[in-house]
């Protein structure tokens, strides 16, 4: 069973969080990065899929997740590489600082950096595609934040992973992909159905199921990240 959330581990949990947010605000390298990655990711797919845009407009909601899931690897790969170059997380560790407190900030951290590539990619695939949100710019937002918190979960304990290995920017998304196909489904689902509007009502059934990703994937990553780290 999952141990309950302490308010010193929620604490330390948004100490850490600040502390990321803050080191990527001062450099920006990894958010410039994430950015014109996803773009140039973005204009591929829609130059490759051709002029129609009645297929573009179909294609809209897998495009921006497929996107969205190729920049998560650069966003995930370097969220471990700053602690393990400089020693950081062994010093995090012997502060001590709760494991799980790391695993909510880097997850957290992660998934304001998605949200963020999100929605800079947002106005370019209404632009692209001809597209407009159908069912609502909240219902919009709330399938983008959904998404990217089912993707930075999993992404950051496989992250951890990964960082121990020599050739960990091939490990992590090998190991990623696969698990993140439901979501990436689902999610690219729901965000279609906002484009073109939901006649039958199956938003609320894929949002659902979208929600029930992030229940199980954040409770596992909270659970199992301590032996992660320990490992």
């Amino acid at each position: 069973m999952t141990p309950p959330v302490a308010p010193g581990l929620l604490w330390t949990a948004w100490i850490l969080v600040r502390k990321d947010l803050l080191l990527e605000w001062r450099s920006r390298a990894r958010a410039n990065a994430l950015v014109f990655f996803s773009l140039s990711t973005l204009l591929l797919f829609s130059f490759a899929l051709g002029p129609d845009t009645t297929f573009l407009k179909r294609a809209a909601g897998g495009t921006l997740w497929l996107a969205i899931l190729l920049a998560s690897v650069l966003a995930l790969g370097e969220s471990f590489r700053v602690e393990q170059e400089n020693g950081a997380l062994d010093g995090l560790r012997l502060a001590p600082a709760d494991a799980r407190a790391l695993f909510l900030a880097k997850a957290l951290a992660n998934t304001a950096l998605l949200v963020l590539v999100g929605a800079v990619l947002l106005p370019v695939l209404l632009a692209l595609a001809s597209v407009s949100p159908t069912l609502g710019l909240g219902r919009l937002a709330g399938v983008l934040v959904l998404g990217c918190l089912a993707i930075s979960a999993p992404g950051t304990v496989y992250s951890a992973i990964s960082s121990h290995a020599r050739s960990r920017d091939v490990l992590l998304p090998l190991l990623l992909f696969p698990l993140l196909i439901p979501t990436v489904v689902a999610a690219a689902k729901a965000t279609s159905l906002v484009f073109e509007g939901d006649p039958m009502l199956q938003f609320g059934s894929w949002l659902g199921l979208l929600a029930g990703f992030n229940v199980v994937y954040w409770s596992l990553g909270f659970a199992l990240f301590p032996r992660v780290v320990e490992d």
